[in-house]
């Protein structure tokens, strides 16, 4: 089983609250950790920006990578929204137990 780990950033609390919660209630993840305070700096539309982000740390099974994308795609108010996968290589067997329990593929 290959386990995952998803980043995206939200403009607020409520917005990260939402997508977490749909995530797992649909069980397609384990756990969202929601980090506030995060400043973006980025280049969009030919302009530099700054902003105060929360950063969504998401935790999942690489089968259900291509529906926790798409569900974030069509929910986020970003119109380019980030979600960037990176694989789990190492983590506690109780930890990675306890995801296989939770999340439905």
């Amino acid at each position: 089983m290959t386990y995952m780990i998803f980043i995206s950033t939200v403009p607020n609390l409520e917005e990260g609250k939402k997508i977490a919660r749909l995530l797992v209630e649909q069980k397609i993840i384990a756990c969202c950790n929601i980090i506030p305070n995060v400043i973006s700096i980025y280049e969009w539309e030919e302009k530099i920006e700054e902003d105060n982000e929360l950063l969504l740390i998401i935790k999942t099974k690489k089968e259900n990578s291509k529906k926790l994308i798409e569900i974030i795609n069509s929910i986020h108010s970003y119109e380019v929204s980030e979600c960037i996968g990176f694989d789990i290589t190492e983590g506690s067997k109780k930890y990675l137990d306890w995801m296989d329990k939770i999340i439905k593929i």
